[in-house]
C-alpha cells in the first residue's frame, strides 16, 4: 500500500515540531496550526477530546511489551503538543465560562438518566453493572474486563450480534460511563474503586512520557503564567481554568506549574468573583503537590483560601477550600499554623453545620487534620465543634460522613476536656449507638470503640457504670474483638470487656492497656 503523500507530508511536519521540542525551541505557530487544521482539530473541544482519548490509549498500553512501550513514547510525546495547542493556540477560543461547564456536567447526567433503561448499563456478557464500558467495531458496547476476556478466550465475533469483529480495537464509552456513575451516585450503589478496576495511576506521571512533551508543558506553564499575571480578567479565567485541568492527574505537570510561578497570581485571583472557583480548583490540585503546599504558604495563601471558605461566591469553591485546607494540614508544621489562623477552625465548623454533603465531607476530614496536632483541640472544643458533630452522626444518611465525623469526635475524646464536652452533648449515647447501628467495622465501629474507651479513660466510674448498664454493648465488644480490622480496634474493644466485667463483678474499675496506635485516617472525597 502507498501512503497518501499529503500524509506523508504531515508526518514530516509532526516529526519536526516534535524535534523542535525535543531542542528547547518553541515551534512556529502557524505551522503547528496548519498540522492541527489537516487533522480536523480545529476547536479547544475538539483538542481536549484528542487529549482525553490519548491520556486512556497510553494508559491501555503503559504495561504491555517493548512494542507498545515504544508506541507510549510517541502517544506521550503526541499529547504533550495537543496539551500545548489547546493552552495556546486555542487558549482565546475556550469559553470563559468553562469550569462553570465542567460543574454543571452532573446535572445534564442526571437529565440523561431519565430517558434510559438501566438494564442498558449492564454488560451483556457477564450480566453485571458495566465499570469501564467500551465500544467494539459492530457498534456494541460491553464492560472492558469482560470483551478483554471474550477476545483472549480466541472469540473473533461480537458476542451480542455474532458479527465478525473487523478489528480488535476497544473504544472508551466516556458518555455511558459518566452517565452510569451518576446512576451510582444518585441511588447510593458502590462502584469499584479505580485501583480495583485497574484505572489510572496517578504515580506513573511523576516523569513525563518524552523529552518533547516535557519540554511542550514547560512552555505552556510560562505562557499560562503570563497570562494569570498580565492577561485581562477573561484570559486570567481561562487560564486558571487551563491550570485546573493539567494539575488534574498528572504530578510532572503540577511541578512544571509551580516552577512557573502560577501559585501567587491564582492566589490573587481567589478575590474575583468571576474567577474564583477555577482559581481555587487549581489551587487544590497543585496543593498535593510538596512544592505547591510550600508556595502558597510562602505567599500567605492559608488567609486567602480560609477568605474564601468563609465567603466564597459559591458552595463549590466553599468546599474546594475545605479540601485544599485538608492537604495543607498534611504537613506537620502547617497543621499550627493553620489551626492558630483565627477563621480556621470556625470557618470549617460553621461549614459542617450548613454545608452540602461535599462540603461537610471535606471540612470535617480537614479538622482531622488539624487535630493531628494536639494543640489544636482545645480550639475546636472552643469553637463548639462536638455539638455540630454529634447532629451530623444523628442527622445524616450518609455512612461515610458520619464514620468521619465519629474519626473527629473520637480523636477530642482522648482529652479530659473533650472527654467532658462530649459527655455533656450525650456523646456516650451517641457512640453506644453507633457501635450497634453502623454496618461496617472497619472505620465507622472502630471509632466507636476508641471514643468509648477514651470516655472511659477520662470519664471514671460515672462512664464506666453508664456503659455497664446497657447490655447489647458487651455483645458488640466481643464480635468487634474478634472482628475488628486493626490492631488498634480490637485491643480496646479487649480493654473495655475486662473494664466492663471487672466494674460488674466488684465495682472497681480495671486498668486499661496502652493503645495499639491511632484509629484509621478518614479518607477526602474526590472533586
Amino acid at each position: 500500500m502507498e501512503v497518501d503523500p499529503d500524509e506523508e507530508l504531515v508526518g514530516k511536519q509532526v516529526e519536526s515540531v516534535l524535534n523542535c521540542f525535543d531542542r528547547g525551541i518553541e515551534p512556529d505557530f502557524d505551522f503547528v496550526k496548519r498540522i492541527l487544521d489537516f487533522v480536523g482539530i480545529r476547536t479547544w473541544s475538539h483538542c481536549n477530546g484528542q487529549i482525553e482519548f490519548l491520556e486512556e490509549q497510553i494508559e491501555l498500553r503503559s504495561s504491555g511489551g517493548e512494542g507498545e512501550q515504544r508506541e507510549v513514547s510517541f502517544l506521550s510525546s503526541w499529547l504533550g503538543v495537543l496539551s500545548y495547542c489547546r493552552g495556546v493556540i486555542f487558549f482565546q477560543t475556550l469559553d470563559s465560562n468553562a469550569g462553570e461547564e465542567e460543574q454543571s456536567e452532573t446535572g445534564i447526567i442526571s437529565e440523561k438518566l431519565g430517558c434510559l433503561n438501566p438494564e442498558d448499563f449492564r454488560c451483556p456478557i457477564s450480566l453485571e453493572l458495566m465499570t469501564d464500558p467500551v465500544t467494539v467495531s459492530t457498534g456494541q458496547t460491553y464492560d472492558r474486563s469482560s470483551i478483554q476476556k471474550w477476545l483472549k478466550s480466541g472469540n473473533t465475533t461480537c458476542p451480542k450480534t455474532g458479527e465478525r469483529l473487523q478489528s480488535k480495537e476497544l473504544v472508551p464509552n466516556t458518555s455511558l460511563r459518566n452517565v452510569i456513575h451518576q446512576f451510582c451516585i444518585d441511588r447510593g450503589i458502590s462502584l469499584p474503586t479505580a485501583a480495583t478496576q485497574g484505572g489510572s495511576n496517578i504515580a506513573g506521571t511523576i516523569n513525563p512520557g518524552s523529552n518533547s512533551a516535557a519540554a511542550a508543558m514547560r512552555f505552556l506553564s510560562r505562557f499560562l503564567a503570563r497570562r494569570l499575571v498580565f492577561g485581562t480578567e477573561e484570559e486570567k479565567n481561562k487560564a486558571a481554568y487551563e491550570v485546573r485541568l493539567l494539575s488534574k492527574s498528572n504530578i510532572f505537570n503540577r511541578g512544571c506549574l509551580i516552577q512557573a510561578g502560577v501559585i501567587l497570581p491564582l492566589l490573587n485571583l481567589l478575590n474575583s468573583s468571576a474567577s474564583q472557583e477555577n482559581a481555587i480548583a487549581a489551587l487544590l490540585k497543585l496543593s498535593k503537590h510538596a512544592g505547591g503546599k510550600r508556595a502558597i504558604v510562602e505567599n500567605d495563601g492559608i488567609r486567602s483560601i480560609l477568605a474564601v471558605l468563609k465567603n466564597g461566591s459559591s458552595s463549590e469553591s466553599k468546599q474546594i477550600a475545605a479540601a485544599t485546607i485538608f492537604y495543607l494540614s498534611s504537613v506537620k508544621g502547617y497543621r499550627k499554623l493553620i489551626g492558630e489562623t483565627p477563621e480556621a477552625i470556625p470557618g470549617l465548623i460553621e461549614l459542617i453545620r450548613s454545608g452540602t454533603h461535599c462540603g461537610k465531607k471535606n471540612a470535617v476530614v480537614a479538622l482531622f487534620g488539624l487535630l493531628m496536632y494536639q494543640g489544636n483541640s482545645q480550639r475546636v472544643l472552643r469553637n463548639g465543634a462536638v455539638p455540630v458533630l454529634i447532629d451530623v452522626v444523628l442527622g445524616s444518611d450518609k455512612e461515610e460522613l458520619v464514620a468521619d465525623s465519629l474519626a473527629v469526635l473520637a480523636s477530642l475524646a482522648e482529652t479530659v476536656e473533650g472527654t467532658i464536652e462530649l459527655v455533656r452533648n450525650s456523646g456516650l449515647a451517641v457512640a453506644i449507638k453507633g457501635l450497634q447501628s453502623m454496618r461496617s467495622v472497619r472505620g465507622g465501629k472502630e471509632h466507636c470503640i476508641s471514643m468509648l474507651w477514651s470516655l472511659c479513660k477520662n470519664g471514671g466510674a460515672e462512664v464506666v457504670e453508664a456503659l455497664a448498664g446497657e447490655q447489647s454493648v458487651m455483645g458488640s465488644l466481643y464480635s468487634a474483638a474478634t472482628e475488628g480490622s486493626s490492631a488498634s480496634g480490637r485491643g480496646k474493644a479487649r480493654d473495655l470487656i475486662k473494664v466492663l466485667q471487672r466494674f460488674c463483678e466488684t465495682g472497681a474499675l480495671g486498668d486499661f492497656l496502652d493503645s495499639d496506635g491511632p484509629c484509621e485516617r478518614p479518607q477526602l472525597r474526590e472533586l
